[in-house]
Parts: C-alpha cells; sequence; structure tokens
C-alpha cells in the first residue's frame, strides 16, 4: 500500500471525495472514501495489535510520549491543513496542535501501571482490584475542534491498553488523517487506524461487533443513533452532545470590565464551540449596557480566511451549518428580536456570517433553547436572580455555564443551582487535562478528561485467592 502525506496508509486508487475550504467554498483536495465493508478488515487488525499493546505499560508510555513529540515536530504541516478545512484562524489551530501534544503527554504519566489494590474487608480470602482494557475501540469526532477532540480520544484509549479506529468528520478529514499518520508513526502497526468517508460509514463502525467502546462526540439526534448501534454488541458508550451554556450576569458585574471576556466566550471559533456560551442572561437594570457593550465587540472583530494573519474570527465550517445560523436569526428577528449588529451573510465568497448580538429575543424561540452553534449571542433580560436561574436550566442541555459578578462567593453559590456539568465564575469554557468533563441531561453520557477519562477506557478484575487478606 503507498504511504499519503494525509494518512498512514491509503489503498491504491479507490473512491475519493471532495474538501472544501469554507473561506472559498471550494474544494482544494481529496480524502479516501472507505467503504463500510472495508470495517471489518481494519477493527480485526486492531484487535491483533492490541495482544500485544495491552501487554506493556512501560512501552506505552514512551510511545506516547515520542508521538506528543512527533506531533509538535508536525505543527507547521498540520496548522495551516486544520485552517484550510475547518476555516478557524490559524494562531487557533496551532493552539489546537499545541493542546493535542500535551494531552499525549498528560495520558503517558497515567498510563496504568501492574499495582494491584488489596480489598481488606476482613475475610481470609486474598482479594486483588485489577483494571484491565476494553480491546478495540472506535472514536467518530466532529469538524469543529478535529484534532483536539480525536486526541481527547484516542490519548486516554491508547494510554489504558485499547487500540482504536477513528473516524473524522467528513467536513475536515485532511488534519485528522495527517495527525493520525504522525502519532501512528511512534506506536506498533494498527494500533491507530483512521478512515474517512461518508455515512454508512459512522454508523457503521458505532455498531460494528469486534468494537467494544464507542465515543463520540457530535449532535443529541446522531448520539442517539450512535447509541442505539452500539447496544446490538453491548460496548461501552461515552457521549459528547452539545450544549446551550448559558451565562448568568449578576447585578454587581463590572458590564465594562469582563464584556471582551464574555465576547470571547461566545465568538471563539466562530462560536462552534460545544461549551461556548450561547446565552446571556443580564438584569434587567443593565440590560441595555450588556447589549451596547457585546455589540461593540461584535463591530470591531475581523472577520476574514483562517490563513490571513489579521483575522479573528473566521467562516463557519460548513454551508448546512451556515444556513442553520441564518435560520435561527431569520426566526429570532420575525419573531421580534432586534439584530442590533450582524444578522446576516457576508457578501463575500466562501461561509462567512456577521458576528451577531441579538436583543429582544422570544424566550422560546429557537436562538435561545437550541444550540446555534455559530457566530450568534441572545442577551435576555431578568428580573430576579431565581428568574435567570430558572431560564439558564431551562433547556434539555447540561453541558456547560458561567456567572459574572464582582462578589465572588455569591457568584459560586449561584453557580452551585446551575444544571450542568461544568460551572464557570468570571470566565468560560477553560478546561484542564486534568479535570472530569461530562454532561448531564441531553449533553452526554459518561465522563472524559484526566483519570476519569482513563477509567472510562478500562473495566475492573477481581482475583480471589484463598489466604489472609
Amino acid at each position: 500500500m503507498p504511504t499519503s502525506p494525509r494518512g498512514r496508509a491509503t489503498a491504491a486508487g479507490g473512491e475519493r471525495f471532495a474538501v472544501l475550504d469554507p473561506a472559498t467554498g471550494e474544494a482544494f483536495d481529496e480524502a479516501p472514501a472507505r467503504r463500510p465493508e472495508e470495517l471489518d478488515t481494519v477493527v480485526e487488525r486492531a484487535h491483533e495489535a492490541w495482544r500485544g499493546w495491552r501487554s506493556d505499560s512501560l512501552a506505552r508510555s514512551k510511545a506516547l510520549l515520542t508521538a506528543a513529540d512527533a506531533v509538535e515536530a508536525a505543527g507547521a504541516d498540520l496548522a495551516p491543513l486544520l485552517t484550510r478545512e475547518q476555516g478557524k484562524p490559524l494562531a487557533e489551530s496551532y493552539a489546537e496542535v499545541a493542546r493535542t501534544a500535551a494531552r499525549l503527554r498528560y495520558f503517558a504519566e497515567l498510563v496504568p501501571r501492574p499495582r494491584p489494590r488489596k480489598i481488606m474487608d476482613g475475610r481470609p480470602v486474598r482479594s486483588e482490584v485489577r483494571w484491565r482494557p476494553l480491546g478495540p475501540t472506535a472514536a467518530i469526532v466532529p469538524w469543529n475542534f478535529p484534532l483536539q477532540l480525536a486526541s481527547a480520544k484516542f490519548a486516554p484509549a491508547l494510554a489504558a491498553g485499547n487500540t482504536m479506529v477513528l473516524k473524522p468528520s467528513p467536513f475536515t478529514p485532511l488534519a485528522t488523517r495527517l495527525l493520525g499518520s504522525v502519532v501512528a508513526g511512534a506506536l506498533p502497526e494498527d494500533v491507530l487506524t483512521v478512515v474517512t468517508g461518508h455515512e454508512p460509514l459512522g454508523a457503521r463502525l458505532a455498531s460494528h461487533p469486534g468494537i467494544r467502546h464507542v465515543t463520540f462526540t457530535g449532535s443529541v439526534a446522531t448520539g442517539r443513533a450512535v447509541a442505539e448501534g452500539a447496544a446490538a454488541s453491548l460496548a461501552r458508550v461515552t457521549l459528547e452532545l452539545g450544549g446551550n451554556d448559558a451565562a448568568v450576569l449578576l447585578d454587581d458585574v463590572d458590564v465594562e470590565r469582563i464584556a471582551e471576556r464574555l465576547f470571547w466566550a461566545a465568538f471563539r471559533n466562530c462560536g462552534q464551540v460545544c461549551v461556548a456560551v450561547k446565552r446571556v442572561y443580564a438584569p434587567a437594570r443593565l440590560y441595555s449596557r450588556v447589549v451596547e457593550a457585546l455589540a461593540q465587540h461584535a463591530r470591531a472583530v475581523v472577520v476574514g480566511a483562517g490563513l490571513d494573519p489579521g483575522s479573528q474570527l473566521g467562516p463557519v465550517n460548513n454551508a448546512a451549518q451556515l444556513a442553520r445560523v441564518e435560520r435561527c436569526v431569520d426566526q429570532a428577528v420575525s419573531a421580534g428580536a432586534r439584530a442590533v449588529t450582524g444578522g446576516h451573510r457576508l457578501d463575500r465568497p466562501g461561509y462567512f456570517f456577521a458576528p451577531t448580538i441579538l436583543a429582544d429575543v422570544p424566550p422560546a424561540g429557537t436562538v435561545v433553547t437550541e444550540e446555534q452553534f455559530g457566530p450568534v449571542l441572545p442577551v435576555l433580560p431578568y428580573g430576579s436572580l431565581d428568574e435567570a436561574v430558572e431560564a439558564a436550566n431551562g433547556t434539555g442541555f447540561g453541558l456547560g455555564g458561567s456567572v459574572w459578578g464582582t462578589d465572588l462567593d455569591r457568584a459560586e453559590a449561584v453557580a452551585d443551582r446551575l444544571e450542568c456539568g461544568t460551572a464557570w465564575i468570571n470566565h468560560h469554557a477553560e478546561l484542564s487535562l486534568a479535570q472530569p468533563f461530562a454532561g448531564i441531561k441531553d449533553s452526554g453520557v459518561g465522563v472524559a478528561g484526566g483519570p476519569w477519562g482513563l477509567y472510562g477506557n478500562l473495566r475492573p478484575f477481581v482475583v480471589h485467592r484463598p489466604g489472609a487478606a
């Protein structure tokens, strides 16, 4: 099989599909379109590789550290390619590469050593708990942070002793294939395999009987389908299904001081972040000031192609998502909302939408109750704090949330009332590699991040034998 600069190996010939540049809307490259029936061989080879990979924890740790170095060394190739197919500013792509390498290093240090834990229960039996890897695992990742989310899945899985078959979004296959090639160069053959293509490739992977754990990031509807597919073989599932994070501003908030941080918490990566701020609740007496402060930043931000050094905000990733963003805004305006700034596509090639601040938004509107996942932020007034908390908790999502104010103890007390997996105070969406990351309600099942992410890729194994405890 000939080698490829954008993947470890690719079959000679075969079908391919176009990859578009969201800054132009035009194709700039192609990726292999793997057929669902090819997964049988891929999974079988992952199972064979698992036999050796799981047996030597020291070798796993060293391999992951070598992979981290290789990812850093490949940054000048990975980052521009990521920007070209995803759209984000180049500086953000370099940051994503750095985060990917950091995650590999973090989990390399967490590789479980053979240290059984004794159970002391007073019986004349020696009981030990040991941890075993699950086997071949599958990961399906979206297009907003393709490298970072891929590593969030394969780093703990490989550290635990599993092998992985990874399927990126068909909107962003190239940088992930290149990442797979770079990482695989530090690993035994078939420990990590990247497969690219359109549906039903992902559905077949999620339901493959040889896969023991399926981890997915994406929409609620697709997550449910993934869980149904994995249920056929009773595979474990970890699902991160997006969010509709609320930011609650208290009546003692310093509006001008927090406005820039709040703006970027909503608009980074063109708003295409699962834990971005997607709704702002402001006290009625501060409402106008909050709206105008955010609108000033929206008017000033430089929107352009990610490869342009002056760009601060890139395009929406794909045409379908752009249409969804436009539809959410149009519905809100038709229902009485006011686009203080933005509210429309930009008149240029590519998938650009003007950064939009919406005021006077009906609380039950789609742009409030659903995840818009684009450069749009509705701001809503509230009368009492109880009303704000109830509204913040009033959707089916529960990924993240934040509280902004001067009295930190009071802000923390309000944050404790939010129904979500992570709550921040005076900032938003800042995640440590060492912390658990999980949502409630429709935002997901299972835990990623930190030791919790590692143990999500392991199963306990207990050995009993006669003798003193």
